[in-house]
């Protein structure tokens, strides 16, 4: 059974950081591509970051650059998202995807609130 879970969402103030964690099993991970996807209240799906299998290269939508750091942990079959200086617009759900052949979790409640 393929099993990806997301974890590390939460409350925090504008300004602070998070870090994401998607755990992941029943496929072959450190040869998948990963990515992470959020979905804001009443907006549609928005692609935030890749990682490839091979060369590890990230690359990230520009709205999060620099912002947002993506990173892979093949021995453990996990997905990291750190996300630091959030904003109130970072409010979404937050999901980890393999997009061959396309495994989703169930996303991370993230809430950016003062």
């Amino acid at each position: 059974e393929v099993q990806l879970v997301e974890s590390g969402g939460g409350v925090v103030q504008p300004g602070g950081s998070l870090r994401l964690s998607c755990t992941t099993s029943g496929f072959t991970f450190s040869t998948s591509a990963m990515t992470w996807v959020r979905q804001a209240p009443g907006k549609g799906l928005q692609w935030l970051a890749s990682i490839y299998n091979k060369n590890r290269n990230t690359y990230y939508a520009d709205s999060v650059k620099g912002q947002f750091t993506l990173s892979r942990d093949n021995a453990k079959s996990t997905l990291y998202l750190q996300m630091n200086s959030l904003k109130l617009e970072d409010t979404a759900v937050y999901y980890c995807n393999a997009p061959t052949p396309n495994y989703w979790g169930q996303g991370t409640q993230v809430t950016v609130s003062s």
